[in-house]
C-alpha cells in the first residue's frame, strides 16, 4: 500500500472495511498500481451503439473473452461492462483483475428524447455473484427523467456499499435543460461531477469539458472570479476542484476513436490538471490488439510520469 493509495482511501473514512478494499484493489491493480491513476476498459458499446458500430472494426471484439485478456494484457486497473458480457468471460478470469458491473444502459434501438433515461440491467446481487469489486451506473442530469436515475443510485449505492462494493458513477449531462454544446460546457461538466460526488460516488466520470459556458449565471461568477479555463489542464483542475476540493476519484472519458495524438494530447492535459485518470473504451478495443495494447502504453506512461 503506497502513500498516494492510503492518502486517497483516508477521503472515504465513511465507508465500511469492504468498500474501502474494494477502491483499494482499483488503485493497486495493473500497471499504475499504486500511483494513485486509473486507466479502465469500458466495452458498453455493444448495447449502447449496437454491435457493428462498436466491433466490426475489430472482429475479435465480438467475443466478450476478448475483452477481459485485452484490459488484462494492456494493465488496466479494471474492466467495465454490462451484465451479459460479465457473465459470458467472469469464470474464466475469476479474480484476474477488478471487474465492474454496470447496471442501467441505453440503447440506441430506442427513441432518444429530449428527455432521455436508462433501464436497469445488472442488480448488486449479479455484481456480487460475478465477484466484482463496483457496480456502474450512468445518470443523465438535465433530463427531466433525473428524479428516476437519482433514486435509483442511492438505492442502489445504500446496497452495494452494504455489501462492500464501491461505487462508480458516470455523470453525464443530457436533456431538455441544456444545449448539445452544453453537456460538455465547463460549468455543467463541473455541475455533474459535483452532483455524482454528492449522490455518493466512490469514482466518476465525466467528459473533458470545453471553455464553454452554458449558465448565465454561472458565467457571471466564472468572470467575477477570475476562474481559469483557457486551457483544458485548467478545466480539469476546476473540475477536481468541484469534485469535493479533490477529495473524490474523477477519471474522464476517452469518446469515440480518434487520431493518436490528440487523445494523448488530452490525456496529458488530464495528468497537468490533476485528473485521476481515463476510461478508454472504442480508442482501445476498435483497434487491433497489438495496436491497442502499443496505444494503452502510451497512455499509461503519460499517467505514470
Amino acid at each position: 500500500m503506497t502513500p498516494r493509495v492510503k492518502e486517497i482511501l483516508s477521503w472515504y473514512s465513511s465507508e465500511n472495511p469492504g468498500t474501502l478494499t474494494n477502491i483499494a484493489r482499483l488503485l493497486n491493480t495493473g500497471r499504475l498500481a499504486g500511483t494513485g491513476k486509473l486507466v479502465i476498459l469500458p466495452v458498453d458499446q455493444g448495447v449502447e451503439h449496437g454491435p457493428a458500430r462498436s466491433f466490426a472494426p475489430n472482429p475479435d471484439g465480438y467475443d466478450p473473452r476478448y475483452h477481459f485478456q485485452l484490459a488484462l494484457d494492456a494493465g488496466c486497473n479494471a474492466y467495465a461492462a454490462p451484465l451479459g458480457f460479465l457473465e459470458a468471460g467472469a469464470a474464466d478470469f475469476a479474480g484476474d483483475i477488478p471487474l465492474i458491473l454496470k447496471l442501467n444502459n441505453h440503447d440506441s434501438l430506442s427513441p432518444d428524447t429530449e428527455n432521455p433515461v436508462t433501464s436497469l440491467t445488472g442488480s448488486v446481487k449479479d455484481a456480487l455473484r460475478l465477484g466484482c469489486s463496483a457496480i456502474g451506473y450512468t445518470i443523465y442530469p438535465s433530463s427531466m427523467e433525473f428524479k428516476s436515475m437519482y433514486e435509483d443510485l442511492k438505492e442502489l449505492t445504500r446496497e452495494a456499499k452494504a455489501n462492500g462494493l464501491a461505487v462508480v458513477v458516470w455523470s453525464y449531462p443530457r436533456g431538455a435543460g441544456i444545449s448539445a454544446k452544453g453537456e460538455t460546457a465547463i460549468d455543467i461538466v463541473a455541475y455533474a461531477a459535483q452532483i455524482a460526488a454528492q449522490l455518493g460516488a466512490n469514482v466518476l466520470k465525466v467528459k473533458p469539458p470545453t471553455d464553454y459556458i452554458e449558465q448565465d449565471a454561472a458565467r457571471k461568477v466564472y468572470e467575477s472570479e477570475g476562474i481559469p479555463i483557457s486551457t483544458l489542464a485548467e478545466r480539469i483542475a476546476h473540475v477536481v476542484q468541484a469534485s469535493f476540493g479533490g477529495r473524490r476519484i474523477v477519471i474522464f472519458s476517452g469518446g469515440a476513436k480518434g487520431s493518436d495524438e490528440k487523445v494523448f494530447e488530452e490525456v496529458r492535459s488530464i495528468h497537468a490538471g490533476g485528473g485521476f485518470g481515463s476510461i478508454i473504451g472504442r480508442n482501445s478495443f476498435q483497434r487491433k490488439k497489438p495496436e491497442a495494447l502499443k496505444f494503452l502504453s502510451s497512455v499509461m506512461e503519460i499517467y505514470s510520469s
